[in-house]
């Protein structure tokens, strides 16, 4: 079992927390897979049994947009009371406010989202409309470290959760690990050791990499100017776009497409009803997520 292997490794890193990436169905599942959501609760009950009690080693999981709608995905999150998940990463479509915002009010567990936001704006969308726990800028795709931040002071005035999605270069990694260490709503940043990650661009991107964790599970900021990572010129010259071939997530794209057509033409219209404040409750500025720990 794939995400409980990635478990074991990740305590043998000394990781103190681990996100387990279990995509069984939905447009981004493994493999083309499609098995009943059953099976991702059996997973990730294997996963929590591998890393053992949540005092000692914090747990959250990726469904990467795998439910069509909030009452499906009530009927599996209401399982993982006892599991103890930090939270569940992106378990519907983005437009889906209105299910956002019901699975915040009725999940045991912090929902989490944003790592494909492109402006600032939307955070303001995902977090006062869609109430979402836990806000996940990249900060390579909001804009920059500016709006990166800007994205963490929204999350800090409605007393909501920064775990940024980042862990794609050694580039992205360093600017969030800056942001992380200003903002102490950030519990957590993605990071992979380029040793054990199947990506070339985070094997190779940069050289002379500071980005390494110590024993603690912490990752000391780079003391080199500016981001602290040196880039690799060779590699980006192989990099280019000129030399990208995009043929191999064809059939990506065509399942995604696929399965974005079952989706319910109400999505559209009730996140059109919530942004003109019809479906959605929007807090008042400063209150709290009702499962934020403190």
């Amino acid at each position: 079992m794939s995400s409980r292997r990635q478990v074991e490794k990740a305590r043998k890193y000394n990781f103190s927390a681990a996100k387990a990436e279990v995509t069984l169905s939905g447009p981004f599942a493994h493999m083309g897979m499609n098995e009943d959501d059953a099976k991702i609760t059996e997973i990730v009950r294997a996963c929590r049994e591998v890393a053992g009690e949540s005092s000692k080693f914090t747990l959250m999981v990726d469904v990467q947009y795998t439910w069509d709608s909030a009452d499906r995905a009530l009927k599996t999150l209401k399982h993982w009371d006892e599991l103890d998940i930090f939270f569940c990463e992106t378990p519907l479509p983005l437009d889906d406010l209105p299910g956002y915002a019901k699975l915040h009010r009725e999940s045991p567990v912090k929902i989490a989202c944003g790592e494909m936001q492109c402006h600032t704006s939307e955070f303001l969308e995902l977090m006062d409309y869609g109430l979402i726990d836990v806000a996940q800028p990249d900060v390579g795709r909001v804009g920059g470290l500016l709006q990166a931040l800007k994205v963490c002071d929204y999350a800090k005035e409605r007393n909501r959760l920064i775990v940024p999605h980042c862990w794609k270069t050694g580039v992205g990694i360093a600017a969030s690990a800056h942001m992380a260490a200003v903002t102490p709503h950030c519990p957590y940043i993605e990071f992979l050791p380029a040793e054990i990650c199947n990506s070339a661009l985070r094997r190779e991107l940069t050289t002379n990499d500071e980005l390494v964790m110590n024993s603690l599970g912490q990752i000391p900021l780079p003391q080199r100017p500016g981001l602290g990572v040196e880039l690799n010129w060779k590699a980006i010259e192989f990099f280019d776009v000129k030399n990208y071939d995009i043929s191999k997530y064809e059939s990506m794209a065509k399942q995604a497409a696929s399965y974005a057509s079952t989706w319910s033409p109400g999505i559209v219209s009730a996140m059109s009803a919530s942004l003109g404040r019809e479906a959605c409750e929007r807090p008042a500025c400063g209150e709290p997520s009702k499962r934020q720990k403190t």
